[in-house]
């Protein structure tokens, strides 16, 4: 780091995104990317002229885009917001339900950044741990006063809870927002949107980057009472009024359209899903409960960091976190059919070496 970096920031641990590999031709299972591509609507939604428009401003208030939004969930538009990816909507909200006197609650085992972002904006973090299986116990959440943030499902476990627990850490809330992360509720979960209605403390977060296979365009939004979006939208417009580009939000108000597509390809990933989980558990693998479009497993036969070298060696990517409660566990995204019968060819054979 430089002689200028602020004080402050110095011990700042930044985020460690998934590898992406520009070069070498890897079986990407390691950034829960969805592998099937877009919408075929997306292709015809950018034309020459919308590519020419690039040289004006996007619409900073995305209102075709959130209109569609709007329509898909039964809300009214000033109860949704956009953002460059979910991260953003994320961000925006820690930055205004949160400060050095409101702490965050969230899981010890979960999405990375609610840590980072935190540290970042000097927020005090109320960490709290999972169960010994890795389920998250919501009465732990009752009551605290405090900011909650909750990925449901979880990352990286997959484990997620029905709406109906979230809805008891809503009510004994009142005085506080809870934000749930839905970033993977479309493979399985129950999603909280209809809890908003009766819930003014309740923002839920979704992205386009995974049941939408938008992730290279950096789409997601956040849904909740119009005065919680009020809030989110004088973050936005004091900070980058222009966050989403043009062909983004129309590639997205495209994907969130065509129902029938997003119905088959997340119909496709549970089905690979449940069939990877079989395949896995042959081969003596514990895997969690899994509502995610990934799985988390683990197996005796290796730790998970040699395994995890061991499929890179083989061309195949997936997640290990070096950390204590996580260092035995794999993170596997669940990719097409053909690329999960390469993984399972390949952990048999390397599996076998150590028998």
């Amino acid at each position: 780091m430089s002689k200028y970096l602020s004080k402050r920031l110095a011990n700042l641990e930044p985020y460690a995104p998934g590898e992406q590999p520009q070069e070498q031709p890897y079986i990407k299972l390691n950034t829960n990317e969805n592998p099937y591509p877009p919408s075929p609507w997306v292709a015809e939604a950018i034309s020459d002229e919308t590519v020419n428009r690039l040289r004006l401003y996007s619409d900073p208030c995305a209102k075709s885009l959130i209109a569609a939004i709007a329509t898909h969930y039964s809300l009214e538009p000033e109860q949704i917001m956009v953002g460059n990816g979910s991260d953003e909507n994320l961000y925006f909200a820690l930055r205004a339900f949160c400060d050095e006197a409101a702490p965050l609650a969230y899981a010890d085992v979960t999405y990375g950044c609610y840590k980072v972002w935190a540290n970042l904006m000097h927020i005090p973090s109320h960490i709290i741990p999972l169960e010994a299986d890795y389920t998250l116990d919501p009465k732990k959440y009752y009551g605290l006063g405090e900011t909650i943030v909750i990925a449901n499902p979880n990352a990286p476990t997959g484990i997620a809870l029905p709406a109906a627990e979230i809805e008891k850490i809503c009510a004994a809330n009142a005085g506080s927002v809870v934000i749930v992360d839905e970033a993977y509720v479309d493979f399985g979960a129950e999603s909280c949107v209809p809890l908003i209605a009766k819930y003014k403390n309740l923002l839920v977060i979704q992205t386009y980057s995974k049941s939408r296979s938008l992730a290279g365009g950096r789409l997601g939004f956040a849904m909740g009472d119009a005065a919680l979006i009020a809030d989110l939208n004088r973050v936005k417009f004091s900070l980058n009024p222009y966050n989403v580009n043009s062909l983004t939000l129309l590639a997205g108000k495209a994907a969130m359209q065509d129902e029938d597509y997003f119905r088959r390809t997340c119909a496709a990933i549970t089905d690979t899903r449940a069939k990877t989980v079989e395949a896995l558990c042959a081969l003596g693998f514990e895997v969690l409960p899994s509502k995610a479009n990934f799985v988390f497993a683990r197996t005796d036969k290796m730790p998970g960091g040699a395994l995890y070298a061991k499929l890179k060696e083989n061309g195949i990517l997936v997640r290990h976190f070096d950390a204590p409660r996580t260092a035995d566990w794999l993170r596997i995204t669940i990719g097409t059919p053909a690329q999960m019968q390469t993984l399972n060819e390949t952990l048999t054979k390397i599996l076998a070496t150590e028998e």
